[in-house]
């Protein structure tokens, strides 16, 4: 067997490996989405009913819920498969950005003064860019065009203004069920089908 041989059945051997690589992350989308949409019901029925002050803060809850799932499903994922790729990095880096920009962007709104205005339709935003670059980094287009239409759909929040505003609530519980939860179930049936077929 010669050398240009070997390096065929080398570099055979290597796609065949790659190829059966453990695809992880089905359950990130998920693990943010439905806290998101409970805790934006949560809010809008609170504000319905007591029309307090207070009710406005419950977003807070958002990443007390997400962040212990989301290093649960992480910690599962690395158990399994000992590894993390360039591109599962790439992406777990790109939705820690957003959940900081978001949070960092909810408190400055809120000490500025227009967080009733504008901060559902940038959360629905950072929701929509991140699905739709999530999408194109996995090669996964129902994310990707999740992501579009959820980011075209976060411009509907600026619309429900004064006494309107909790409303804004609802529209941006259906833009983040558009950009994380639908997707989500899609990414999490498409991985667990790659498994069986493996």
């Amino acid at each position: 067997m010669n050398t240009i041989e070997e390096l065929d059945i080398i570099t055979r051997m290597r796609g065949e490996v790659m190829s059966r690589q453990d695809v992880t992350g089905e359950n990130l989308f998920l693990a943010w989405g439905y806290p998101t949409v409970i805790v934006l019901l949560a809010e809008f029925a609170a504000l319905m009913i007591w029309n307090e002050d207070w009710c406005v803060w419950l977003w807070a809850g958002i990443p007390l819920i997400g962040t212990p799932l989301m290093i649960y499903f992480l910690n599962k994922d690395y158990a399994r498969t000992h590894s993390r790729t360039h591109e599962q990095n790439s992406i777990l880096v790109m939705w820690i950005f957003i959940g900081f920009a978001s949070c960092l962007g909810g408190w400055l709104m809120g000490f500025t003064g227009v967080f009733r205005q504008a901060f559902f339709a940038y959360l629905s935003l950072l929701c929509g860019m991140g699905c739709f670059m999530t999408g194109i980094i996995l090669h996964f287009r129902p994310k990707t065009i999740c992501g579009i239409l959820a980011s075209l759909l976060s411009a509907l929040p600026l619309f429900f203004q004064d006494d309107l505003w909790p409303w804004q609530l609802l529209v941006t519980a259906v833009t983040v069920t558009i950009s994380l939860i639908i997707p989500g179930h899609l990414f999490r049936s498409y991985v667990r089908n790659k498994r069986f077929l493996l």
